[in-house]
């Protein structure tokens, strides 16, 4: 990708090239040319496939295009994905916003946080991004729905069985959400997917709250490690009255504590996590502020 960049060239100006013009184009080993020489040859079936997802509403978003997200580019570098696979609102990727994660499996105190932080996401103009699984996913991101909020689900399963919800299709033809998946639009869930895909969660938001995590397992417990050490945004954990005790341990490894009951006006949430936040770099005094790379498309009511 690189290359082609610095050539001005886009990955569609290699069809038609056979291995030696690759070769030299690319600058690269004879051996890696040949495979991607085979690879193009495949450009019939591809673009039939393409055309097919077109059909059902997905499109496809290349790290060489202009409307990529900054973000990925930002902070995870060479490891961003290099395809994404869309249907929706591709305007809400990299808007301000908050990555809400958390278990499948949640007690009642658990699944009202979630709805709540859904739908304190939705009231204050700002995207809730989530893996869409089962419990905390779904739960907040219906929330947020319900109140004319905006959401992305970034799948680990597959995008053409997603789509058909008719729910989901009619948020996503309002402008109210976007799925997305690094992976083949078909490919069905898997452990290691989904735990591929939870940086892409943290990445493009300012924020992440933690509604509920297993101790030292799982995938939200993983995801949620790695974007403290990363420190690709500050992540926030919530706490009550029967705080599990995979949330105690986050923070302990450095997660701030997301309170419930919230102790302001639902609609100054962006205000509170902006000042809560200031403990959070002078912890972490190497890493940089959250920056909004891209201008809001919406701005959030007054109190």
């Amino acid at each position: 990708m690189k290359r082609l960049k610095s050539l001005s060239k886009r990955p569609k100006d290699l069809l038609g090239k056979n291995a030696e013009e690759l070769k030299r184009l690319l600058e690269i080993e004879e051996n890696n040319a040949e495979r991607i020489a085979r690879l193009l040859d495949r450009g019939g079936a591809i673009a039939i496939k393409l055309e097919r997802l077109e059909s059902q509403g997905i499109h496809v978003l290349t790290r060489a295009d202009p409307d990529y997200p900054t973000r990925y580019k930002e902070r995870l570098k060479e490891k961003s994905p290099v395809i994404l696979f869309y249907a929706g609102e591709k305007a809400l990727l990299g808007q301000p916003g908050i990555a809400v994660v958390g278990s499948r499996n949640l007690d009642n105190v658990g699944e009202k946080c979630a709805e709540f932080v859904g739908n304190v996401c939705g009231v204050s103009g700002l995207v809730l991004y989530s893996g869409g699984a089962k419990g905390v996913d779904t739960i907040s991101m219906k929330a947020s729905l319900d109140v004319q909020g905006h959401a992305v689900g970034i799948l680990a399963n597959a995008l053409t069985e997603e789509i058909k919800d008719p729910q989901k299709r009619k948020a996503c033809s309002s402008g109210h959400l976007c799925l997305v998946t690094p992976y083949s639009p078909d490919a069905p869930f898997s452990v290691g997917a989904a735990m591929g895909r939870n940086k892409l969660i943290y990445a493009l938001a300012d924020y992440a709250i933690v509604v509920v995590s297993d101790v030292e397992k799982g995938g939200t417990w993983a995801g949620a490690i790695e974007a403290l050490k990363a420190k690709w945004v500050p992540v926030f954990v919530v706490v009550h009255d029967q705080t599990p005790p995979g949330n105690q341990k986050l923070i302990e490894q450095g997660a701030l504590q997301f309170p419930h009951p919230f102790p302001e006006s639902p609609l100054r949430l962006k205000e509170w996590l902006k000042r809560e936040t200031k403990t959070w770099l002078e912890r972490h005094s190497a890493a940089p502020q959250p920056d909004v790379t891209q201008p809001p498309l919406f701005d959030p009511p007054r109190d």
